[in-house]
């Protein structure tokens, strides 16, 4: 198996392996460059690094892990003090004025934040990025010597660290250390550490095997469990985050600082000089790798990638799987699976001989094999420990085919994101801790579309979350394309897109308005199911007529009060008015909005359709809201006007009525000191028999042409009321009662008079006298008048009301066998 171990370099007891993941497509020479790399096989950011004052517009290009070049820009801001890549892979220029600009994988500006006024005004001299539990945050060091931090690039909160004591020059070193809430900054002066955040300041106690003056140089490992020092004297310390524990102590016997210091996985430290590189074990072990040019580390959670002129290699540590199966010598049942597949490709019976020696460990061997498939860049290597792992498990009745199905799909995805073309060389590994969606989701970003679609097919993502939601994304590309006409876009789209779930075409109208293409905006729209959705961005557009005619189409009462509004609030009245006038359901809803809300527009609203009358009674209502009486009558005088104005006759004179009305009861409010405003007519006669004040009553009536009939109830009953039976009895006899006498008995029986009832007894009508004697409770003489009358059914009637008296029962009971 030397063919595998060929690049495996022994450290102490364990081996590290330098993988070419490509040969840069580029021409570049990296120290005449910043260089920036994103990790997890993220893309590149190159910068000229000469500072002199031709370059001070400098051009920044963006390439791919394979060196194939996304995209260039130039860059017109103030100097930069870092560039570096957000955990979305957006570009992150950190100028010396404190302004941060984010630019995406294309190089395309986003937006730009700043870290607070302090770094503006003292300027910023140095910065670090850093991952967060809440996203990529930023920290920096101003002019003033004080530290800043924000936690999350996408929720700018900047935050002032404590400062260290004796900070009067920049540290010597620092670096930050994110937490799950907040972050926290491990500051060296010389050889002094402290550890600080935004409420305190801890010194730290270092233990050296030498005497060191200065910590030059710092690097946390991936997990944020271990760190590593390099100080003035080369010596370079590993040991826990917070230095409790050592692990080893190793002096490179070189005194310049490393170029870099990076953490390979948990399991060794890498420094870089100019020409090398320097790979320490977690024990004294220390192995050299030359370098040819100069090149930059990404540390990755498994590994360093190393990027150079020519190439990019991967270094790690060889993964415990594979070290099982390709170690020479090694009698692993992996290695053990893996030669007996080798030999049963040769047809040899050799194959099972190394299968019976493993019996009893098979399902070991299957899994070492499954997982060193997964350890594999090479294709072909892949493909060979599989066919072991699939050799194995076909002697195994209970092993679940998962693992293995699950491993074959993630090589055939990351062999695909592999290639060149696409340029992301992430490990299994790195794939687990990223996952699928998030890898789908930078495809996207690097307009990858159709292999995105492929991986989501070939792993049956759901369409809403896979397909679908990636047209969406290609459609909100598409249209961005300024050389393709509008229509024959908005087809394009159409034909792919049809009726997919999960696209939201008003995303890629407003993408598409975004750009400045109203038009195509409006055919997309046009596909757009959902009104709710059609509507917002028609208002955006200016496009208000057809807002709210789709808006109409689709029935929904909030959606076209929402665009009624609008034309509201944008159009002079005049205009919004004429605007809805021949929109019935537009029209009457604005008016049911302005009959609960708005008056003063419902006004504005019936004048402009001429509709006096609807106008008349707004006023009228209107008139019952007015504070003092001359408002009131000002109001209703308002009214009246526009009764006249529409010819409405009967509207009009009972306004006018109305109004003298109100002067009548404030008159007698101010006579009598009782409340008559807002009473009826009849309520105010009413109230002016209580009081006695018959005259009024009178006057009212004349004034107001009230009928006899009606006036004659309304004082039999006020007086009754009032228990007033002398003016009662007067008034009976002044005249003939022209409702006659009924109500009379009717008002003394409610007023429980019975006695002043039976006084009008004999005057109520002849058809009449046996229920009201029958109402008195005189029902023998109530008996004796319908017998009198012939009338059988009164006296049935009276029977009935008999029922609790036996012998007056079997009287009426006996005249009605008579009469029969």
């Amino acid at each position: 198996m030397a063919h595998f171990t060929g690049d495996w370099t022994p450290l102490g007891e364990v081996f590290f392996r330098k993988l070419e993941l490509y040969s840069m497509g580029w021409s570049v020479d990296l120290k005449y460059f910043t260089v920036a790399a994103a990790s997890y096989g993220g893309p590149i950011a190159l910068m000229p690094n000469n500072t002199s004052s031709v370059m001070t517009k400098p051009i920044i290009n963006l390439y791919s892990s394979s060196g194939k070049e996304l995209a260039t820009f130039r860059w017109d801001g103030g100097p930069i003090v870092q560039l570096d890549w957000s955990a979305k892979e957006e570009l992150l220029c950190i100028s010396m004025d404190g302004s941060v600009s984010v630019y995406d994988i294309h190089g395309v500006y986003q937006r730009t934040f700043s870290m607070g006024q302090d770094a503006k005004e003292s300027k910023v001299i140095d910065s670090k990025t850093f991952r967060s539990s809440g996203g990529t945050g930023i920290a920096i060091l101003t002019g003033n010597y004080h530290f800043f931090a924000i936690n999350n690039v996408d929720d700018v909160r900047s935050r002032k660290f404590v400062d260290p004591p004796n900070l009067s020059a920049p540290p010597t070193s620092w670096i930050i250390i994110p937490e799950d809430r907040g972050s926290q900054a491990l500051v060296a002066i010389d050889s002094q550490l402290y550890l600080i955040d935004t409420g305190q300041c801890v010194q730290l106690y270092p233990s050296f095997k030498e005497v060191v003056t200065s910590i030059v140089e710092m690097a946390l490992s991936s997990s944020g469990t271990l760190l590593t020092m390099f100080t003035d004297t080369g010596l370079v310390w590993i040991g826990t985050r917070d230095v409790q524990k050592v692990y080893c102590e190793v002096n490179t016997q070189c005194l310049s600082r490393p170029k870099q210091l990076a953490w390979c996985s948990n399991a060794a430290v890498v420094c870089y000089w100019d020409d090398y590189l320097d790979v320490i074990g977690p024990t004294t072990d220390v192995t050299k790798y030359v370098m040819d040019s100069d090149v930059c580390l990404v540390q990755e959670i498994d590994g360093v990638r190393v990027i150079g002129n020519e190439t990019h290699e991967l270094l790690q540590k060889v993964p415990p799987s594979v070290e099982n199966v390709f170690k020479i010598g090694s009698v692993n049942p992996g290695a053990m699976l893996y030669d007996a597949a080798k030999e049963f490709e040769k047809k040899s019976a050799r194959a099972d001989e190394y299968v019976r020696l493993i019996k009893d460990e098979l399902t070991k061997a299957v899994e070492q094999c499954i997982q060193a498939a997964g350890a594999e860049f090479e294709p072909s290597v892949q493909r060979g420990l599989l066919r072991a792992a699939s050799l194995g498990k076909s002697f195994l009745t209970d092993f679940s085919p998962k693992p293995f199905v699950t491993m074959c799909q993630s090589l055939r995805v990351l062999n695909a994101v592999r290639e060149y073309t696409i340029g992301i060389p992430l490990t299994f590994a790195q794939l687990q801790q990223m996952s699928i969606p998030v890898l789908i989701d930078r495809l996207v970003l690097r307009r990858h579309y159709c292999l995105a679609i492929r991986i989501c097919d070939y792993l049956k993502i759901p369409k809403a979350e896979g397909a679908s939601r990636i047209l969406g994304h290609w459609a909100c590309y598409k249209v961005q394309q300024t050389n393709v006409d509008d229509e024959e876009i908005a087809c394009a789209i159409n034909a792919k897109l049809g009726e997919s779930t999960g696209i939201s075409y008003t995303e890629i109208a407003s993408k598409a308005l975004e750009c400045g293409r109203t038009f195509l905006a409006i055919r997309l729209l046009d596909y757009e199911p959902k009104a709710a959705d059609q509507v917002p961005l028609l208002m955006r557009m200016k496009k208000d007529d057809l807002a709210l005619e789709k808006a109409i189409l689709s029935g929904d009462t909030d959606l076209i009060y929402t665009v009624v509004m609008h034309l509201k609030d944008t159009l002079p009245l005049g205009e919004f008015l004429r605007a809805i006038r021949h929109l019935p359901d537009a029209q009457s809803l604005f008016t049911k909005y302005c009959k609960e809300h708005d008056r003063r527009s419902l006004v504005d609203l019936y004048y402009q359709e001429d509709n006096f009358l609807n106008s008349g009674n707004v006023y009228l209502r209107d008139s019952f809201n007015e504070t003092t009486l001359e408002s009131r009558k000002k109001t209703l005088e308002t009214a009246q006007l526009s009764y006249t104005q529409g010819n409405c006759t009967f509207y009009s004179k009972c306004t006018d009525e109305f109004i003298k009305l109100l002067d009548y009861q404030n008159r007698l409010e101010n006579e009598q000191r009782k409340p008559f405003v807002d009473l009826s007519l009849s309520d105010t006669i009413s109230q002016c028999i209580r009081l006695r004040n018959f005259k009024a009553a009178d006057q009212l009536k004349k004034e107001f042409k009230v009928p006899d009939k009606r006036f004659h109830w309304l004082k039999v009953r006020a007086l009754a009321e009032s228990m007033d039976w002398i003016e009662l009895d007067k008034f009976a006899k002044s005249k003939r009662s022209p409702i006659g006498y009924e109500p009379f008995v009717d008002a003394c029986l409610e007023a429980n008079n019975r006695l002043e009832a039976e006084k009008y007894l004999p005057r109520v009508q002849p058809e009449n006298k046996v229920l009201y004697h029958v109402k008195l409770g005189k029902l023998e003489e109530a008996a004796g008048i319908a017998a009198n009358q012939n009338n059988e059914e009164l006296l049935e009637f009276v029977l009935k009301k008999c029922e609790n008296n036996p012998p007056l029962y079997n009287k009426v009971q006996n005249m009605i066998l008579q009469k029969s």
